[in-house]
């Protein structure tokens, strides 16, 4: 399993990505270095990220914040105690309701325990996660790269780091996901820290 980053190993492979790729560089260079976007594991964070799938990360946090407004502490037990009236003022749509109460019904049956996954690698944290309902491929990899800080997570799925991958390597079209992992071969085993940096460009291009 590779061990998480900290801030020591995560400027040593950004400095080391920025050396063999000119594009790395010049986004580094023009951008600044990106931030290490680190998020505590646990269920407020996998939430958090089902919140995310298919809207803007702004709306996404807007809702979150309501949330942890409505209860705090965000656990499980208190989660499954807010009625549908409730989670849709906060943000939720029904199909996102229905995500978070089995993610919470799963850790309060204790069928999945979110600190068990911080010593899985990273192909096992692939498979319990998407065991749960309304969790795929990229809620997987952006818990990974996120709130477990794994160094070589390459989410092919997101949106934003296609956008990026295309400008940057000035592809004709926007590569399919076989062709990001194409793509992502040649900053391994640091993909999580080349994504990172194009969705700086991403953030910086659209300020």
């Amino acid at each position: 399993m590779s061990a998480p980053l900290t801030a020591a190993t995560y400027q040593r492979a950004l400095r080391q990505l920025t050396r063999r790729d000119p594009d790395l560089h010049q986004i580094v260079q023009r951008f600044g270095p990106p931030p290490m976007w680190s998020r505590r594991p646990g269920f407020p964070t996998l939430l958090h990220i089902i919140l995310e799938q298919q809207v803007s990360l702004a709306s996404a946090r807007a809702a979150f914040l309501r949330l942890k407004q409505t209860i705090s502490p965000l656990t499980p037990a208190r989660f499954l105690e807010l009625d549908d009236v409730t989670l849709k003022r906060i943000g939720f749509s029904r199909q996102k309701t229905a995500y978070g109460r089995h993610l919470a019904e799963a850790i309060t049956r204790r069928d999945f325990r979110p600190s068990a996954l911080l010593t899985m690698d990273d192909a096992a944290v692939r498979a319990e996660l998407i065991k749960l309902k309304g969790i795929g491929q990229w809620t997987a990899d952006v818990y990974l790269l996120m709130a477990l800080g794994r160094p070589d997570v390459w989410p092919v799925g997101d949106l934003a780091l296609v956008v990026a991958a295309q400008q940057v390597k000035r592809l004709p079209t926007r590569p399919t996901p076989a062709e990001m992992e194409t793509l992502g071969e040649q900053w391994r085993p640091y993909r999580a820290i080349a994504a990172r940096v194009l969705w700086q460009y991403y953030l910086g291009q659209k300020r």
